[in-house]
């Protein structure tokens, strides 16, 4: 009887997440007995670039970043994943290695479900295939703009994108939004291909032009159409 709460928070997760939110309570029942839970601390990697992947995640609690690493030991941070959010799509599909590393920000629990376990939810279920297939489109597309802003957008337009992307979640408090989400400035510099010091003169100026605020431990985006146009929206 002790597992029943455990057993029904796993389930309240892979239900809120893009992949699993069209199955059935008895898929979804399954699929629970099926997930390992793993805790990782800040700095820990879930998996590093080039190992085999062979397990899919969805993170409970805390955060992680996705992280490509070049020959030089150059670093691009691709995304962020946070609660009910999953990695490790395309390894799983084309049963390749890591194109890129899983890091835990903060302290991060997470569930792991193995290839096999993926691969067969995909055949029995079309619901999980499609969504598959969608995380897999949408991670194209990203990239696909995260190129695009390379070329058109200066720091600040890409800086303002990458704060309004990362505030999408988060409801508006008196048309404010405060991002308390672990990463350093070096983290930035590393999603918008800057260094970290062209970072925080983008960042200083922005907060002398009202766009934000910021603190030791947050950024606070207080004029949002402001930074929709300095993004170029």
């Amino acid at each position: 009887m002790s597992d029943v709460p455990a057993r029904d928070a796993i389930i309240g997760v892979l239900r809120s997440t893009a992949l699993f939110a069209d199955l059935d309570d008895d898929a979804l029942q399954g699929l629970s007995r099926m997930c390992t839970r793993r805790v990782y601390g800040r700095g820990q990697y879930l998996w590093y670039q080039g190992d085999d992947g062979d397990r899919l995640v969805v993170v409970v609690s805390g955060l992680a970043k996705i992280v490509l690493t070049s020959a030089q030991g150059d670093e691009v941070v691709l995304s962020t994943l946070g609660p009910c959010e999953s990695a490790g799509e395309l390894a799983i599909l084309d049963g390749g290695p890591r194109s890129a590393a899983v890091v835990a920000v903060e302290p991060t629990t997470v569930l792991m479900l193995s290839r096999g376990t993926l691969l067969e939810l995909m055949g029995r279920h079309r619901s999980v295939l499609d969504a598959v297939l969608r995380a897999l489109g949408g991670l194209v597309r990203r990239l696909t703009e995260q190129a695009g802003d390379l070329i058109f957008l200066d720091l600040g337009g890409r800086l303002a994108k990458l704060l309004l992307q990362l505030a999408e979640n988060r409801l508006p408090d008196d048309g404010t939004v405060v991002l308390d989400l672990g990463l350093s400035q070096s983290d930035f510099a590393a999603m918008v291909g800057a260094t970290r010091q062209a970072v925080n003169r983008a960042l200083q100026l922005m907060a002398a032009r009202g766009l934000i605020s910021l603190d030791r431990r947050s950024i606070v985006l207080r004029d949002l159409p402001g930074l929709r146009r300095r993004a170029g929206y």
